[in-house]
């Protein structure tokens, strides 16, 4: 009898049966019941001698993270390794800046550690198209899409970074604001941040809303403390402002605090819109509105297109997953 048996025997998944086995805490009572039912009818004793020899020879998958102050990304890690550890799946996490050439640091990655394929968080997309030849394993971008790189061991799943931007701005512009700022990220054509900011561009010609990017755009890296420097320095050139939308919501909860030491009050003086959906912004005060990434979908995806590719040699993916505008409390009309 295998573990396969069994999961046919109690009707759950192969999973599934592996956490029992291993005696896994996140498996109900009643699971648990039926499973060991089957196990002791059945009197099946575990090989531990092939349990030892295949964690052993099997390879881990590697997750390179670029920017080590994101939150989005720490909730994709974590729902990344849970996925990989119900398919008994180990996952090595590497924290890289989100300056540094994680296709390099790969390289080097496969050479050394040899993992069975990689999951990168988000990347520089001419950093790819210059060195990801020298990778062979499969791999998978999340949240940037690389379907125009031509590259057979590479998938990608993404949110329509363009899109929700030019949702964002509608949304704020049908609020009443016409002053809005940009704030965050790196304006690099190759960069996640470049997408959002065209959307935001796209939406104010299309609304006729004044936006000059030299004034109203400020980038800053993924973290509350840039965040809060780059509100100040674009507060500062542009007072005329009545909103700001944030490329990440850890960007807006900087921006908040800034203008709170600003003496302006959010929403009432200044509205603040955020992306990702992390969260905690639902327990700001006042509670963020933001665009929402799928992380769920993204980590699903992501994984499953990955493993599709390691153990059936699959043609890469790119796909796009929906996103959601969240109206929380810090956007209102303007004064």
């Amino acid at each position: 009898m295998t573990i396969r048996d069994i999961a046919r025997l109690s009707g759950c998944g192969v999973a599934t049966v592996s956490r029992v086995l291993n005696n896994h805490p996140d498996v109900s009572e009643e699971t648990r019941r039926k499973v060991m039912e089957v196990v002791v009818a059945n009197g099946f004793q575990p090989n531990n001698n092939a349990k030892h020899l295949k964690q052993q020879t099997s390879a881990s998958i590697a997750v390179i993270v670029k920017g080590t102050q994101n939150m989005l990304f720490a909730d994709l890690v974590e729902r990344i390794q849970a996925l990989l550890r119900e398919v008994g799946r180990d996952a090595t996490v590497y924290y890289l800046d989100e300056d540094a050439d994680e296709v390099a640091y790969a390289v080097q990655l496969c050479r050394e550690r040899k993992p069975a394929g990689i999951l990168f968080l988000g990347g520089d997309r001419q950093q790819f198209r210059q060195e990801f030849q020298e990778i062979t394993i499969p791999c998978v971008l999340l949240t940037n899409i690389a379907g125009d790189l031509g590259f057979e061991n590479l998938s990608s799943i993404t949110t329509d970074d363009r899109e929700a931007s030019r949702q964002a701005v509608r949304f704020l512009a049908g609020r009443g604001h016409r002053h809005i700022g940009l704030l965050g990220g790196n304006w690099s054509c190759a960069q996640i941040g470049y997408s959002r900011f065209l959307g935001c561009l796209e939406a104010c010609r299309e609304l006729g809303l004044p936006f000059d990017g030299e004034r109203q755009c400020e980038p800053c890296r993924y973290s509350l403390a840039e965040g809060y420097t780059a509100a100040r320095r674009l507060l500062g050139r542009c007072p005329e402002l009545t909103a700001i939308f944030a490329v990440s919501d850890v960007m807006a909860m900087g921006a908040i605090r800034a203008l709170r030491d600003l003496g302006k009050r959010v929403p009432e003086d200044m509205s603040v819109m955020g992306y990702d959906g992390v969260a905690i912004s639902d327990y700001l005060v006042p509670r963020l509105t933001t665009v929402r990434q799928n992380t769920q979908h993204l980590a699903e995806r992501g994984v499953d297109v990955l493993l599709r590719n390691i153990e059936r040699g699959c043609h890469p993916l790119h796909e796009v997953v929906p996103f959601q505008l969240i109206t929380g409390e810090s956007v209102a009309s303007p004064a």
